[in-house]
C-alpha cells in the first residue's frame, strides 16, 4: 500500500514537468479535460470567448501512443497566431515578474544578442555597391539575431518614425523579435515583457542590477559592470554614412552602451518620466492621426504617442511626452534615434508604447479607414509595405486589435480618470436621493402593514359553506 502511495505521489510529480499545473489535480486527470482558461473563468476555457481557442477533443488513450489520450482527452488547440497551454500569452510588466522570470528574460536576451540569426542576413551596402567591385560579390553579412532587431531600425529609420506607420512598424519590429526569439529558445510562449513608463518622477524604476542594470559606480553614463548589459557594445552608429558614402551599417561594435536617467543638465524638461494622466489624454484622442501625417500633426493620437505632441493632442515644439520623453530621459544611447534599440531597455519601452496603441484601438475601434491611405511621409500609406520586413507586410496588416487578430494580450491596469469636482457633487446627490427615496418608501411600507394589522383584527375571518345540494356560499 505505502508503494502504491508512493508511486502515485512520484507520477503525479513527474507529471508536473508534462502538464500545465492547473490540471494535475485528481479531479482534473478523472474529468480528463485539460482546458484552462486564460482570464479564469469557467465558461472561457481556451480563451473560446474572444477567438483564442478551443477546448479540442482527443479520443482513446495510451500512455505515449496517440498522445496525451491516456491522461486527457480534451486540450486546447489555438487559432491563428495564439499560442500557450491556455491560448493565452500575455505581455507582463517586468517590475511584476517574479525574480526567476526577470533573470530567464535577461539570460534571453543576451543569447540573442549572441545568437546568429538562422534566417536572415543585412545587407552593407546600397543596391548601386551590392555587387561589390567584380560585379559578383554580394554585400551581405549574417548578424546575430538582437543586431538584426537594431539594424532593421537603423536601415529605416527615416522611413518609419514622424508618421501613421510608427505604430504599426513598431509593432511589427516587435514581433519579428519575439518569434526569432521563440525559435531559438525553442520557446513559442515566450513573450516580450513591458515597461510601465508612465510613472513621473526623475527615477528609473527598471535600472536595478535586478531588472536592466543598475548605473556604474565608475561611469555616471555606464551600465554596472556587476550587469550582463555593461558588456554590450552598440553597431550602426553612423547613420550619415548611408547618405555619404552608400555604406550601411555592420555588425561591428564601436562602444558600450551609455545610459544617464535624469542625468541631462542641459535640458531640465527630459528629467521626469511621463506621467500616468499623460496616458489617459492620450487615449482619449478620437482621430487616429491627421493632416500632415507628420511630426507636426495636431489632434493626433499618433502623434502623441509617439511625442511630438502634446498628451492632450497640440502640436508643441518646445515639448516631448509619452515615448519621445522616456527615450530623452534615457540621456545616452537610447535617446538616439537610430541608435535607442542597443539599449535592451528599448525593447520594454516600445512594448508599453505597443500596449497603448491597442488600447486606442480597443477603445476606440477604428476601421481602415481611419489610416490615411495617401498624401503620407514615404513608406506610411496604410496599404505600403513597411521596410526592411521580408516577407513584406503593410501597414493595414498591423492597423488591428492584437488579441483577436496578432495572438497576444497585455497584462495591465490602465490608468482611470479621477473624479472631478462636479461629478462628485453629482454623485453625492445622486446617493442622498436614493437614500430618500429608501426611507421614504420604508415609511410607506410600514406604515400600510400597521392598518392592514389594525383591520384584520376587527373583522372577521372569511369562512366558506358549501351546501350539498348546490353551489351555494355564505361569507
Amino acid at each position: 500500500m505505502c508503494w502504491s502511495v508512493f508511486l502515485v505521489c512520484v507520477f503525479i510529480t513527474l507529471m508536473q514537468g508534462q502538464f500545465p499545473p492547473e490540471c494535475m489535480t485528481p479531479a482534473g486527470l478523472r474529468s480528463g479535460t485539460c482546458c484552462p482558461s486564460p482570464t479564469g473563468l469557467s465558461n472561457d476555457k481556451c480563451g473560446s470567448r474572444t477567438g483564442r481557442g478551443v477546448c479540442y477533443p482527443h479520443y482513446r488513450r495510451d500512455d505515449r501512443e496517440r498522445w496525451p489520450l491516456r491522461f486527457f482527452n480534451r486540450t486546447c488547440r489555438c487559432n491563428r497566431h495564439f499560442s500557450g497551454y491556455n491560448c493565452g500569452q500575455l505581455c507582463r510588466n517586468i517590475i511584476q515578474m517574479s525574480p526567476k522570470e526577470k533573470q530567464a528574460f535577461i539570460n534571453a536576451l543576451d543569447r540573442a544578442k549572441r545568437t546568429t540569426h538562422p534566417d536572415l542576413m543585412i545587407c552593407t551596402q546600397r543596391y548601386e555597391e551590392i555587387f561589390g567591385l567584380d560585379g559578383n560579390t554580394m554585400q551581405c553579412e549574417s548578424t546575430t539575431i538582437y543586431n538584426f532587431f537594431v539594424w532593421t531600425n537603423y536601415y529605416s529609420v527615416g522611413k518609419t518614425y514622424m508618421g501613421p506607420g510608427f505604430v504599426t512598424w513598431d509593432r511589427y519590429q516587435l514581433m519579428q523579435l519575439e518569434r526569432d526569439m521563440q525559435d531559438m529558445l525553442g520557446d513559442p510562449t515566450f513573450a516580450l515583457p513591458y515597461w510601465n513608463f508612465a510613472i513621473g518622477g526623475s527615477e528609473c524604476d527598471i535600472c536595478t542590477d535586478e531588472l536592466l542594470g543598475a548605473r556604474s559606480n565608475f561611469d555616471m553614463n555606464g551600465i554596472s559592470s556587476n550587469f550582463v548589459f555593461s558588456q554590450w557594445w552598440i553597431i550602426c552608429e553612423s547613420v550619415e554614412e548611408y547618405e555619404t558614402l552608400g555604406t550601411i551599417c555592420n555588425s561591428t561594435e564601436s562602444h558600450p552602451i551609455r545610459q544617464n536617467p535624469a542625468g541631462n543638465m542641459a535640458q531640465p524638461m527630459i528629467h521626469k518620466l511621463p506621467k500616468p494622466q499623460d496616458v489617459i489624454d492620450c487615449l482619449e484622442m478620437s482621430h487616429f492621426d491627421t493632416p500632415p501625417f507628420y511630426s507636426t500633426s495636431s489632434q493626433s493620437f499618433r502623434n502623441s504617442v509617439e511625442g511630438y505632441s502634446v498628451p492632450q493632442g497640440k502640436y508643441d515644439p518646445a515639448v516631448w511626452s509619452l515615448h519621445n520623453l522616456a527615450n530623452l530621459f534615457l540621456n545616452g544611447t537610447g535617446s538616439q534615434i537610430h541608435l535607442s534599440p542597443n539599449d535592451p531597455i528599448f525593447v520594454l519601452l516600445h512594448t508599453f508604447t505597443n500596449a497603448i496603441f491597442d488600447e486606442w484601438i480597443r477603445i476606440h475601434r477604428p476601421d481602415a479607414v481611419a489610416y490615411p491611405k495617401e498624401s503620407t511621409p514615404i513608406g506610411h500609406n496604410l496599404h505600403f509595405n513597411m521596410v526592411p520586413f521580408w516577407p513584406p507586410i503593410t501597414n493595414a496588416e498591423m492597423f488591428v486589435p492584437a488579441p483577436v487578430s496578432l495572438g497576444y494580450s497585455y497584462e495591465i491596469q490602465w490608468p482611470t480618470l479621477p473624479f472631478t469636482l462636479s461629478e462628485v457633487f453629482t454623485i453625492v446627490i445622486v446617493v442622498m436621493v436614493l437614500v430618500l427615496e429608501s426611507a421614504h418608501a420604508s415609511c410607506e411600507c410600514t406604515a400600510r402593514r400597521r392598518d392592514w394589522i389594525s383591520c384584520s383584527g376587527n373583522k372577521p375571518a372569511v369562512t366558506q359553506k358549501m351546501n350539498r345540494e348546490g353551489r351555494s356560499f355564505s361569507l
